[in-house]
């Protein structure tokens, strides 16, 4: 009786220890990466999509330095964004067909704000790389990983701040960071080994 009381108390230790990761952690992770996809997608697919007339059609600033710089394109921006809603309407059929009521629901509205956010936000990182008298493809550290996300979350505060409020905790802000700095890296390593990108930063 003593084995099975023992047991019985190692398959529950198990179960709880199984519970509270998922609750704890998995489920958090999959809710970061569920809110970020719609802004992750844009930025590799303007820069494989990319190309043709430069944002800033090849002008300078007052300072005489690009604005944009060659890299930032109509078409990449056209692309990208697209890319980012295609991927929300994904997640918006795939909450409803499969009742994933445990990971927010995206809107149109959401997907749309994060996906042009996102590149907005590489846009604006871009503009300030240029006034610091950065060329194209200079290491600039954390700005280079986190635009995308302080892009896509500024927009969204603006123009849907009641859906990135009920979602968005500090736990999962952090996991967003965490894993955007992973997820950059790794994307930009495979860019440039397959020639889409430059430099593998």
């Amino acid at each position: 009786m003593s084995y099975l009381n023992v047991f019985i108390c190692s398959l529950l230790e198990v179960l709880e220890c199984t519970i509270i990761s998922i609750d704890f952690f998995i489920i958090p992770l999959l809710t970061a990466v569920w809110i970020m996809l719609p802004a992750y997608i844009p930025n590799p697919a303007a820069a494989l999509l990319g190309g043709g007339t430069p944002v800033d059609f090849g002008r300078n600033y007052s300072d005489g330095h690009r604005i944009f710089g060659d890299g930032k394109t109509f078409r990449g921006l056209f692309f990208g964004v697209l890319a980012g809603i295609i991927t929300g309407i994904l997640l918006i059929w795939l909450y409803g067909t499969f009742a994933l009521t445990f990971l927010p629901q995206h809107t149109l509205t959401s997907v749309s704000l994060l996906a042009f956010g996102a590149l907005l936000g590489d846009l604006g990182k871009s503009f300030l790389k240029r006034r610091m008298g950065k060329v194209r493809g200079e290491k600039w550290p954390i700005a280079d990983q986190i635009d995308l996300v302080v892009g896509a979350f500024f927009l969204m505060l603006i123009f849907d701040p009641g859906w990135l409020l009920a979602y968005l905790t500090l736990p999962i802000i952090i996991l967003i960071i965490i894993l955007t700095l992973i997820l950059h890296r790794a994307v930009n390593i495979i860019g440039y080994v397959l020639g889409v990108k430059e430099v593998p930063w």
